[in-house]
């Protein structure tokens, strides 16, 4: 109950800012470059996977006031032409959206010439990062193709049901001697469920956090309790804290995977919230 009320109070300090935005009366041009504190608030794609259409996705995530994206290869295929990958990266910048990275992408080659069609794909769609999963066994692979195209790569923790990297502990240790492009993407719902502090791995990781899948869990050990930003128990505001102590420069993208067919409403309603939460930590 005492963390219930903290998050509600940091949401009402910044009532009327998340007001507006919940109830999208912005202007269509105020989109929000970054939140108080520089952190980037972003969208991943798969939150809109039931939407094929790029143009009706495009239009969704600027009605969401954010530039950043993490585009799902759903919303622009890895098995298309180069030029069409350019041609369909183009209509997201276009509309002035910024592609972050893209993800999460399947890295289980054991060769860097098997691996490369990822690091070609991410080339050609104007990708700085790739969040994957990969094997342990091929993460020197990976390292290697990551210097050659100079693409960060983020592994990304899946939960107990992983049985490669469960939790942002176990990529960590994976990323800890190899190049600095070599880090973590944490999803703090699949961290919660494998048992992780995400607020003190988000310290230790330091500058190998270079991603993050933000959501919330109505049981913090439940795969099927994911809910709106606010309505769980994860500690989005104690975690915003420590980013904003550290610094931290990635994205923190919103990636959405209930109400497939109507995402709108509850992803507006969490953006409302952690915009609530960043400018009650501002002022």
């Amino acid at each position: 109950m005492k963390m219930q009320h903290t998050r509600r109070t940091f949401f009402g300090a910044a009532a009327g800012i998340a007001g507006l935005a919940a109830l999208d009366v912005r202007p269509a041009a105020a989109v929000i470059e970054e939140e108080p504190g520089g952190i980037k608030l972003g969208v991943a794609t798969y939150s809109l996977r039931e939407f094929k259409d790029r143009a009706k996705v495009i239009e969704m995530i600027k009605a969401l006031k954010t530039p950043f994206i993490s585009i799902k290869d759903v919303h622009l295929s890895q098995t298309i032409p180069p030029a069409e990958i350019e041609a369909g990266a183009k209509e997201f910048t276009d509309a002035g959206l910024k592609i972050m990275s893209g993800g999460n992408i399947t890295l289980n080659e054991t060769t860097a010439e098997a691996m490369r069609k990822h690091f070609e794909y991410a080339k050609h769609a104007g990708m700085r990062m790739i969040v994957c999963a990969p094997l342990p066994g091929n993460v020197k692979v990976v390292e290697s193709l990551a210097k050659e195209y100079d693409i960060k790569c983020a592994i990304h923790n899946h939960g107990p049901e992983d049985k490669n990297f469960p939790t942002p502990e176990s990529v960590l240790a994976a990323v800890k001697n190899l190049d600095p492009r070599m880090g973590l993407c944490m999803d703090i719902g699949h961290s919660s469920r494998a048992g992780s502090d995400v607020v003190k791995v988000a310290a230790e990781a330091g500058s190998r956090l270079l991603d993050m899948h933000v959501k919330d869990l109505s049981d913090p050990k439940g795969k099927d309790s994911q809910c709106d930003v606010d309505d769980g128990k994860l500690p989005i505001v104690a975690l915003f804290k420590q980013l904003r102590k550290m610094g931290y420069k990635g994205c923190v993208n919103l990636e959405y995977e209930i109400n497939g067919k109507d995402p709108m409403p509850g992803m507006q309603r969490s953006f409302s919230y952690m915009r609530g939460v960043l400018a009650g930590l501002a002022g």
